[in-house]
């Protein structure tokens, strides 16, 4: 890898395991724009970077190779994969699919006790994005959506949903000012929705606010230089 690597800080709290840190580590990088398609990803650099050996590397790398965002070449190791701007697409579209499914049956039997949950974390939310934590924005919008998949009660969907979601790095939602403004208002809208339970609109809502987030984030890696030199999709 030609580009140096920082070193990630354990901040005292629990850690992934470890080959699932890895992937999200080299997934960030791939989707920053850090590494590019066709470069070369060496282990010890990664296994530096986020404080690991090089077995665990290996297990995340064949993870990323399963998700399509590395191949392995025989004999030479692993290498960055293309990812089209229609992939990306693709992740959000099958993301809305499932969230607005699990926010309608979320509508039929969420409880006040998590509808007052969801008002809290809303009103965190709001003022994290007053004061700019980038981090915080990034984790009480994880914290919203995990307490409205919780209420769906439905446990293999969440699950495929979680398989989706952990494609794209977390923090790339809070880092798109658009996005954040358009949450901003979107959160007391599905609150609403899922009050009166109002399955359909809870449905609409949700998968409007996160195929609204394909935009932002494609712009995004645009700037980041993911697809320079290549004609937009």
């Amino acid at each position: 890898m030609a580009k140096d690597v920082v070193r990630i800080s354990d901040n005292g709290s629990r850690r992934q395991q470890l080959p699932e840190e890895v992937a999200g580590y080299v997934r960030e990088l791939i989707l920053s724009g850090t590494v590019k398609p066709g470069e070369f990803l060496r282990m010890e650099p990664i296994a530096e970077a986020v404080g690991v050996s090089n077995t665990p590397v290996r297990e995340g790398l064949l993870t990323l190779s399963s998700e399509g965002f590395v191949q392995l070449v025989p004999r030479r190791g692993f290498v960055v994969a293309p990812v089209s701007q229609q992939d990306i697409r693709d992740l959000f579209w099958a993301q809305a699919q499932l969230a607005a499914e699990l926010a309608a049956r979320a509508a039929k039997k969420i409880s006040p006790e998590t509808v007052a949950r969801l008002e809290e974390i809303d009103e965190q939310f709001r003022a994290a994005v007053d004061r700019r934590d980038h981090d915080a924005v990034a984790n009480l919008g994880h914290r919203f959506h995990r307490e409205i998949n919780l209420a769906a009660d439905s446990r293999r969907l969440t699950l495929l949903l979680g398989s989706v979601v952990r494609h794209l790095p977390n923090r790339f939602y809070a880092s798109i000012e658009g996005q954040v403004a358009s949450t901003h208002d979107d959160h007391p809208e599905l609150i609403e929705a899922l009050r009166s339970r109002n399955a359909r609109k809870a449905r609409s809502l949700t998968e409007k606010h996160i195929l609204e987030g394909a935009d932002g984030v494609i712009h995004m890696l645009e700037e980041r230089g993911l697809w320079a030199g290549e004609q937009s999709a």
